[in-house]
């Protein structure tokens, strides 16, 4: 059944940073390629990634891939910080000022274009939101606006019929994406205080996530794990079958 198209693409060079808005990509087995490549070993917490959990102004950090994605390594990873101040991934200042804002010891990491783990990615290979569920979701916060990189999905699919949460009923189910990928659709995604941070000033509004819990059991968002990589556009159809 053909469920709508994809509206937006977007990958995480480097966790907890601005996400990169990319108008195609290939599906790895792990899911974008290089999504969640680049992360801050939180050298406070052994073993954990620094994340907008502990240091909000992360998401202000915009990152992005400058050139071909290429299986043997990556793209050079441009970062501009929220002065506008731009770095290449590595950059000693650009640790010493994570260091210095979070107050927290880092220590970069990358992952092979290849395979990047679970955890670094978030829990499934993919999460995906709809367009209808976000309108919806804006009627009940009853603010302004909703913006969808608050969730931090990969994908932004446009519904043909506007039904808000219609993805409660694609669990177990496939997508078929363009005419190559294959995803399986997992499980709901639970929330945090993730959302509750402005993408764009860092700001946070407690609000929402309260909205969240209390109209959607702290559901919004779905997981997915990936069956058959290739590569997606923006445009291209969406379609889910058994």
């Amino acid at each position: 059944m053909l469920i709508g198209h994809i509206q937006e693409i977007v990958r995480h060079p480097v966790k907890s940073f601005h996400g990169e808005r990319v108008q195609k990509t290939n599906v790895m087995e792990y899911g974008l390629y290089g999504d969640r490549s680049h992360a801050f070993l939180d050298e406070s917490r052994p073993g954990k990634f620094l994340s907008i959990t502990q240091f909000q102004e992360m998401t202000r950090y915009e990152a992005r891939f400058v050139g071909e994605e290429r299986i043997d390594a990556y793209p050079q990873v441009e970062i501009v910080n929220p002065d506008g101040k731009a770095f290449n991934w590595g950059d000693e200042e650009l640790i010493e000022e994570i260091e210095h804002k979070s107050g927290r010891p880092v220590s970069p990491i990358i992952y092979s274009p290849l395979h990047v783990p679970l955890g670094a990615i978030e829990e499934e290979h993919i999460q995906l939101v709809t367009d209808a569920s976000v309108s919806q979701l804006k009627e009940l916060w009853g603010k302004d606006e909703v913006d969808y990189r608050r969730f931090r999905p990969n994908l932004l699919i446009a519904v043909k019929d506007h039904t808000p949460f219609m993805e409660d009923n694609w669990f177990g189910k496939r997508m078929k994406i363009g005419k190559e990928v294959e995803i399986e659709l997992k499980r709901h995604c639970e929330r945090c205080m993730i959302i509750t941070v402005n993408p764009e000033t860092a700001e946070r509004d407690p609000s929402l996530l309260k909205t969240v819990v209390k109209e959607r059991n702290n559901h919004f968002g779905v997981y997915a794990s990936v069956i058959q990589t290739g590569e997606i556009r923006v445009g291209d159809e969406v379609i889910i079958f058994d």
